[in-house]
C-alpha cells in the first residue's frame, strides 16, 4: 500500500506515465569497478528499493555497467516476488573489460547479448527504456541504434534512448527511428545540457530523464571536506575535480544556499536540488541514487516540493553573478 501519491508525468510520448522521481542503481553497483562507489551492502541496497516503491516511486533506472552486472542482479533480487513491478530502465554499451574497467562496444552482436544478459539478471520479460549508455565509439552509434530499434520490433524492449548524446549525435540517429528517452547530467554543478540538449528534448517530444541532480552528492549537505577525504579509493568521486579545489569552496557555498532554502520548507538540501531540476520544463523525471532505506524519504520529498522565486534567486545568485 503506498503511503502517498506521488506527482506523475509522461515520459516524452512513451505513454509511461513515471513518478517525478525515480530510483537510480548506480551506486548499488558497489566499488571494485571502475566508476565504483565503495562497498555497498546488498540488504542495504534492496531494503532501499522496496522503500522507494513502498513511498509509490515507479521506477528505477540501472545499467549492466553498474558494477558489471551487480546492479541489475540485485534490483532483480528486489523485484521477485513483488505482486507488481516498477518500470525498469537500462543501458547497453559499456562492458567489462581488463582489470574490471569499462570497454565501449556498439557492435550489434555485443548489444543483443548484452539485452538478454539484461533481461536474466532482472528477472523481467521486456525493459520498459533500453539505453545507449554512451556514445562511444562514435563512428558505431549507428549500428547501436539500429540493434535497439531491433530489440524493440522483439518486444525485448518497449521504448528506447539514449544517454550522454549531443545534439549532432541525436541527429544522425534520428533518421533511423526517433528518439524517445534521453539521459544526460543535469544538476546545479552541471548544466550544460541547458542550452542545447533540453531545448531539443522538447522540441521532438523526447522524455528526459536527469542524472546526478544532486552532483552525485555533492549537494545533500551531507558531503564535507572531512568526509571527501574519508572516501575509500575505490570511490570514483574521492579523485573527481568537483570535489577537489578549486570548485570545492564554491561548490559548498552552493550547498549553504541550499540549506536556507531547506530550512524554509523543513526538506532537505538534497531535496531542493533535485527538485530544481524538476522545474524545467524538457525534464520529466530526475534519477535519484539511494543506497540505504533511511536515506529515501527525505529525498522522495522532492516529487512534489515547489521552490519559490524567492527560493530560486537564492540559489542562484552567486552563479548568476558569475556569468554576468
Amino acid at each position: 500500500m503506498h503511503e502517498r501519491q506521488l506527482p506523475k508525468v509522461e515520459l516524452g510520448s512513451t505513454g509511461l506515465e513515471i513518478t517525478r522521481v525515480g530510483f537510480g542503481a548506480w551506486a548499488i553497483g558497489g566499488g571494485g569497478w571502475e566508476f565504483g562507489w565503495g562497498p555497498q551492502a546488498d540488504d542495504d541496497s534492496i531494503a532501499a528499493i522496496h522503500r522507494a516503491l513502498e513511498l509509490g516511486v515507479n521506477w528505477i533506472d540501472t545499467a549492466a555497467a553498474y558494477g558489471f552486472g551487480r546492479s541489475e542482479r540485485i534490483v532483480g533480487r528486489a523485484l521477485a516476488g513483488l505482486p507488481e513491478r516498477p518500470y525498469v530502465f537500462t543501458k547497453a554499451s559499456l562492458v567489462e573489460g581488463p582489470g574490471r574497467s569499462g570497454v565501449h562496444s556498439l557492435k550489434r552482436d555485443s548489444i543483443l547479448r548484452e539485452a538478454h544478459a539484461s533481461l536474466e539478471r532482472l528477472g523481467i520479460d521486456a525493459i520498459d527504456v533500453y539505453q545507449i549508455h554512451w556514445p562511444i565509439p562514435e563512428s558505431d552509434v549507428e549500428e547501436g541504434w539500429l540493434a535497439l530499434a531491433e530489440l524493440k520490433e522483439q518486444g525485448l524492449v518497449r521504448h528506447i534512448g539514449v544517454s550522454n548524446f549531443d545534439v549532432a549525435q541525436l541527429e544522425r540517429i534520428r533518421r533511423i527511428t526517433p528518439v524517445e528517452t534521453l539521459q544526460p547530467p543535469y544538476s546545479l554543478v552541471a548544466r550544460d545540457v541547458e542550452s542545447a540538449i533540453l531545448p531539443y528534448a522538447e522540441r521532438h517530444r523526447a522524455g528526459v530523464i536527469v542524472y546526478s541532480p544532486m552532483g552525485s552528492g555533492l549537494l545533500t549537505g551531507k558531503m564535507t571536506r572531512e568526509r571527501i577525504e574519508e572516501l575509500p579509493e575505490d570511490d570514483w568521486r574521492k579523485h573527481d575535480a568537483r570535489f577537489r579545489e578549486p570548485q570545492l569552496s564554491r561548490h559548498l557555498a552552493l550547498v549553504a544556499r541550499l540549506e536556507r532554502v531547506a530550512d524554509r520548507h523543513s526538506t532537505t538540501p538534497g531535496a531542493v536540488a533535485v527538485a530544481w531540476t524538476l522545474r524545467n520544463p524538457a525534464v520529466n523525471g530526475a534519477i535519484v541514487g539511494f543506497r540505504r532505506p533511511d536515506q529515501v524519504d527525505p529525498i522522495v520529498a522532492a516529487a512534489d516540493l515547489e521552490l519559490t522565486e524567492a527560493d530560486l534567486a537564492e540559489i542562484e545568485h552567486a552563479g548568476a553573478r558569475r556569468a554576468a
